[in-house]
């Protein structure tokens, strides 16, 4: 069983869910890969300790506050391969973003493989189950461009304004978003 809840946030609706006190998926409403591969069945649990945990650590975070994401106990649901660029996604500092390309190199580097495709890597980052909590929202294409974000691109450029992320540096791309 998975136990949701909703949280009304300045970027939508999220739909929150909780496993075995863990975790597992925070989606903005509408976005793309809603509910990811859940397939067990969801029961709506307002006071199940995660999930109030998690709408805890939400409220600091809109309130301008820098919770740590280890705070929330996190289990995504996802390939190996997928885990380590979640792992790395979560080691990006607030205010600050980094590209795919600079994400494929350090994946190669664990892998131990010469190189290592941007595109696969933005598989991973887009499929990721815990939005804004595993910050894919800080992740660019080359030279700044703003590409897609399963949230919607608008999304992202507020999460990253919230973070003080000087966007003015970014470029928009209508492709893709």
């Amino acid at each position: 069983m998975i136990y949701i809840s909703y949280y009304n946030s300045p970027v939508g609706k999220l739909l929150l869910a909780g496993k075995n006190q863990k975790l597992v998926g925070v989606w903005i409403e509408g976005q793309k890969y809603y509910l990811g591969k859940l397939k067990e069945n969801l029961q709506e649990k307002n006071d199940y300790d995660i999930l109030v945990k998690t709408k805890n650590w939400l409220d600091r975070y809109f309130n301008g506050e820098k919770p740590q994401i280890n705070e929330i106990d996190l289990e995504p649901n996802g390939s190996e391969f997928a885990k380590i660029v979640w792992k790395l996604l979560c080691e990006i500092p607030y205010g600050d973003i980094t590209t795919y390309g600079e994400l494929a190199k350090k994946v190669a580097k664990i892998l131990n493989k010469e190189k290592m495709s941007a595109q696969a890597i933005g598989g991973a980052v887009g499929h990721n189950p815990i939005s804004i909590i595993i910050p894919c929202h800080r992740v660019v294409g080359a030279k700044g461009n703003l590409t897609g974000y399963a949230g919607g691109i608008n999304k992202k450029i507020e999460l990253l304004k919230h973070e003080d992320v000087d966007i003015n540096k970014l470029h928009m791309l209508m492709k893709g978003c």
